[in-house]
């Protein structure tokens, strides 16, 4: 059984935290925010794509839990210094909750997994009634970043038609790397026409007046309207238990607002 634990990305923190499993933890990711209390009790040793190689292996992990093919360096280097290393590349919703689940056997507590993601299935199923009872579905852009401007990450456009709005670059979400999913022109966001439009770029905040200035970008209706709002990175670019519940709560509570808005007018 796993016991000294080295997670290089927060999903898995918070993961282990709801399961109260966080005793196992040795070793965080030092953008790790949820839950607070990680950052107070736990020693960051990791970046995102980089990583304290010789602290991580001071605190003698018997598992180090990473991410996807950014973090594939650093799982080489550990693998070669002799850690056993499990890496996820969980890109979609189903895939977030397979993950969890995952976990939670890989930890000898395979019930409190599928508990936890039982619990977050259905705070995702009252999100989605709520948005089978909206009377439109607007337009949604999602940047998560912008030079050069991309759109399309999974399970955040699987997110946003559960919380009542139409990714406008929803082909994108079939690449796993940022490379596939960056729109060359930025342009064809203007034509798509969002009527909503969120930001998230990468832990780094997001500027609107560099939105709209953009040029041609006055006639997009979002920019219109004034529908364009910061989503915080670690709720919705966390592939995790944040993005299952703040994340999705938050697009959905301003989709519902929009909504609400169209509404009122046309009455």
């Amino acid at each position: 059984m796993y016991e000294r634990i080295v997670c290089l990305t927060e999903e898995t923190t918070e993961a282990l935290y709801l399961m109260e499993e966080e005793w196992r933890i040795v070793g965080i990711s030092g953008f790790t925010v949820r839950p607070p209390r990680a950052r107070k009790e736990k020693p960051k040793v990791s970046a995102f794509t980089t990583a304290k190689i010789d602290q991580i292996l001071e605190l003698d992990p018997d598992l180090v839990l990473g991410f996807s093919d950014i973090q594939a360096d650093i799982a080489a280097e550990l693998i070669r210094r002799g850690v056993e290393v499990h890496v996820f590349n969980h890109r979609s919703v189903a895939d977030i909750f397979r993950m969890i689940r995952t976990l939670g056997a890989m930890i000898g507590c395979e019930g409190k997994g599928v508990a936890l993601a039982a619990d977050l299935e259905k705070g995702l199923a009252h999100v989605r009634a709520g948005s089978d009872a909206l009377v439109y579905r607007p337009r949604v852009y999602f940047e998560e970043w912008y030079d050069p401007l991309i759109s399309g990450i999974r399970w955040v456009s699987e997110l946003i038609g559960q919380a009542g709005g139409d990714d406008c670059f929803p082909e994108l979400a079939s690449s796993s790397l940022a490379k596939g999913r960056i729109i060359a022109d930025p342009l064809e966001v203007v034509r798509r026409s969002p009527e909503i439009i969120f930001g998230s770029w990468c832990g780094r905040k997001f500027q609107k007046n560099k939105l709209i200035e953009r040029p041609g970008w006055s006639e997009i209706p979002a920019v219109q309207t004034g529908d364009i709002y910061e989503i915080k990175s670690p709720v919705i670019l966390q592939p995790g238990p944040a993005a299952l519940t703040d994340g999705v709560v938050q697009i959905h509570e301003i989709i519902r607002g929009w909504v609400e808005r169209q509404e009122r007018r046309g009455s």
